[in-house]
């Protein structure tokens, strides 16, 4: 029974009290927000750049390429190897210390990881597809930029579906340290009404367990949309 009072009490404080609900409406907006446009930007960047590294290997002697692979390989390797709260407050505080739009710059910064990693994930699923179907387009007379769009991503995509699902998971759950920058995501929510109900426990557990739920429906999500890709293949 106590119990039961504590939580109707705790469930009071922390929702119903001050309007604080609006507290996590606003930071599971934005938690969203920044998680769905950091994926999106992330794919584009990783995909240029592992297009470049995969043509820079097979045309080693292309100046342009040579210089363009050179960049993608220091961006990489800067990004792979430094914190991604570093990257954000940096971004945040020296790159862009003229924008006062967080939500914006922590979009930039968490791309522009994310980048990185989708690079070698895509250049690591370009790679597995059969070198055969590049020569099968050059064939047919398709240039090198219509291969590689036509045929051996949409192949190269299916393959490497479940490591893109498992990278917008990890963004979503990265977005916590967007508190740095004063933005409300739904850590820094649960953080806030937690300093004001004086109470870790409920807010807290609240927070982990809407992460949970996300988790648990977007693997349940990818899982369903990679199924049915296999399902296509073989019929």
């Amino acid at each position: 029974m106590e119990f039961i009072n504590y939580l109707t009490e705790m469930f009071e404080k922390t929702f119903i009290r001050d309007d604080r609900y609006k507290l996590f409406l606003e930071g599971f907006k934005n938690t969203l927000v920044i998680a769905v446009f950091a994926t999106l930007l992330g794919v584009v960047i990783g995909l240029i750049v592992a297009v470049v590294k995969v043509w820079y290997k097979q045309y080693p002697k292309n100046v342009l390429l040579k210089i363009l692979n050179f960049i993608a390989e220091i961006y990489t390797t800067i990004i792979r190897g430094t914190p991604v709260v570093v990257q954000l407050m940096l971004s945040y505080f020296v790159i862009f210390a003229a924008s006062d739009k967080a939500v914006l710059v922590g979009i930039i910064a968490f791309s522009f990881n994310s980048g990185a990693y989708v690079s070698e994930i895509i250049r690591a699923g370009i790679n597995a597809v059969d070198k055969g179907q590049t020569e099968a387009g050059r064939s047919l007379g398709l240039s090198q930029s219509r291969t590689m769009i036509s045929i051996v991503l949409p192949q190269a995509f299916k393959n490497i579906l479940p490591a893109l699902g498992n990278e917008f998971i990890a963004i979503l759950k990265e977005t916590s340290v967007i508190g740095y920058l004063g933005v409300v995501d739904l850590t820094k929510a649960g953080e806030m009404v937690r300093s004001r109900t004086a109470d870790a426990f409920f807010c807290l557990i609240f927070v982990a367990a809407v992460y949970l739920v996300l988790v648990l429906g977007l693997s349940a999500l990818f899982k369903k949309m990679e199924k049915r890709m296999s399902k296509s293949d073989r019929g």
